[in-house]
């Protein structure tokens, strides 16, 4: 079974766990459990909550081989022996933009990012005090303070649920688990994010959400891509093949098109 992959939102966060063999309640639980038996099967917590929503917010828009080298180097220029939200509340807009430019969006995301630290100064005290806000307080007072942020959306406060707070029965849908829950059929075609996370939330075991998260986005990467499913390369190259609706793949034609797309026709 591979190692899943450090260099991600994830980070360190993680620890193994094992499910006893059982009968799955859902074809989303069978999915998943299939995914834990390909991938990983993991529990996840215990990230400095603060971090891992700067982290979060530098993962947007882009992938982890471009935000890692963005966080490495602003815990290296701003993670001192202080708090680190109150060095980055501090922090100079453009110098943190140009520190943070392997990640793209540099500008956008420096802003929100010292807008968040300012606000977690202000509201919390420092870092520490909203680390033990995540971990300890309502999940959904948690996930409603967080959307409260200047461009915190609903994928970025749901990492920081999961691998900060450590809080089951959290589904992050990033675009990798829209893409590929809409086309097996886990959600309806036309699903928004948050409509795919409802559905997966309510079908998934809590304490497998985690995993199920992070090993959907590993088979989006290797097998479920957006333009050319291995599917398209016959039913043994793809490991859920029996598991999937293949909404708007054709197999015959070779083509692919949106699930949303597909439904609407």
């Amino acid at each position: 079974m591979p190692e899943e992959p450090r260099q991600n939102i994830a980070g360190d966060a993680a620890a193994a766990v094992a499910f006893e063999p059982g009968t799955a309640g859902t074809r989303a639980e069978a999915v998943v459990d299939e995914l834990g038996d390909l991938y990983w099967q993991k529990t996840y917590g215990g990230k400095d909550a603060f971090e891992s929503l700067v982290r979060t917010i530098l993962s947007q828009n882009t992938s982890d081989v471009a935000s890692q080298p963005a966080h490495d180097a602003l815990m290296e220029r701003y993670d001192g022996d202080g708090d680190l939200a109150a060095a980055l509340a501090d922090a100079e807009q453009s110098r943190l933009a140009e520190t943070i430019s392997s990640a793209g969006l540099y500008n956008q995301k420096s802003t929100v990012i010292i807008d968040a630290a300012k606000g977690i100064c202000e509201e919390y005290g420092g870092a520490a005090a909203f680390d033990e806000f995540v971990r300890e307080d309502d999940p959904t007072s948690v996930r409603g303070a967080l959307l409260d942020m200047h461009g915190v959306g609903p994928k970025t406060a749901d990492c920081v649920l999961l691998f900060a707070g450590g809080r089951d029965g959290v589904f992050p849908v990033d675009t990798h688990v829209h893409r590929i829950a809409r086309r097996m059929g886990l959600a309806p075609a036309d699903a928004d994010h948050e409509g795919v996370r409802a559905r997966l939330e309510a079908n998934v075991p809590a304490a497998k959400c985690g995993f199920g998260h992070t090993a959907m986005i590993q088979f989006g990467r290797e097998y479920c891509t957006a333009r050319k499913p291995a599917c398209l390369d016959g039913p043994e190259a793809c490991p859920l093949y029996d598991r999937c609706d293949r909404v708007g793949v054709d197999e015959v034609g070779e083509s692919v098109v949106d699930p949303a797309e597909a439904a609407g026709e």
